[in-house]
């Protein structure tokens, strides 16, 4: 995969690595995490050097999430906290740098009445290794970035219907794809170039993944972080997310 940073393996299709048994004796990461509990001022400074925004830490992959009005909620969060609460054994670094884009920098309205205002516009944002979409009110002008994006890009995932906007893009054509189960059977009319795979948490390719519904997007995401970081890390964040797979 043209950019591979350090520690990202190459893809090699394979049963999902299940999350929901780990112990704290067997992920030794986990240890950081009781310390950083009992230390408020080292909590601190790693949520300002988080804030401070992608000068963190150079070998850190970011992460762009692309949102616009009606973002769903869920969708961005739910990734978002898999990769903010990775961490990597022997530093007090996270593995990823994350950030987000939209149409311009003004507050958008997410699911439920949730102002998000973006980092980024798509005029201004870095690249990004990870581009993650949501479902979301989109535009010409999204599907033109995210084409843009998606070539400079590890990997571009979907979350629920954010499915639409890649196929959209054209990024899933000749591809195995899935969405939000009630909502599959309009993207199988929409997308005929789309093989829609039912009844699945997540879909995935060397350089473009699709999460089902809702809560799969952490699913995936823990994924994504096996393919970066291996499965002892992957499965310290979910012990630290309290998150029981069901992928």
């Amino acid at each position: 995969m043209a950019g591979r940073p350090p520690g990202l393996t190459a893809f090699q299709p394979a049963r999902p690595v299940q999350y929901s048994r780990p112990t704290a004796p067997d992920i030794p990461t986990m240890q950081r995490r009781s310390f950083l509990a009992g230390t408020a001022a080292v909590a601190a400074t790693l949520a300002t050097r988080r804030v401070a925004g992608l000068t963190r830490d150079p070998a850190a992959t970011s992460v762009g999430f692309v949102i616009g009005e009606h973002v769903n909620v869920i969708d961005m969060a739910g990734p978002w906290e898999v990769f903010q609460d990775v961490m990597l054994p022997g530093g007090m670094e996270s593995g990823f740098e994350l950030f987000t884009v939209g149409p311009s920098k003004a507050a958008l309205q997410a699911t439920g009445g949730l102002t998000i205002v973006p980092q980024y516009s798509y005029s201004d944002a870095p690249r990004a290794g990870i581009v993650v979409v949501p479902a979301h009110h989109s535009s010409p002008a999204t599907l033109e970035w995210l084409r843009a994006a998606a070539r400079r890009a590890d990997l571009v995932m979907s979350v629920c219907t954010g499915a639409f906007i890649l196929a959209r893009a054209g990024l899933l054509d000749g591809l195995s794809a899935t969405t939000h189960h009630e909502f599959q059977d309009s993207f199988a009319r929409e997308f005929p170039k789309v093989k829609l795979e039912r009844g699945v948490r997540y879909v995935e390719h060397e350089k473009v993944a699709t999460a089902g519904g809702l809560t799969s997007g952490i699913d995936l995401a823990l994924r994504v972080v096996e393919r970066y970081h291996g499965a002892e890390i992957a499965r310290a964040t979910a012990t630290y997310l309290e998150y029981q797979s069901r992928a």
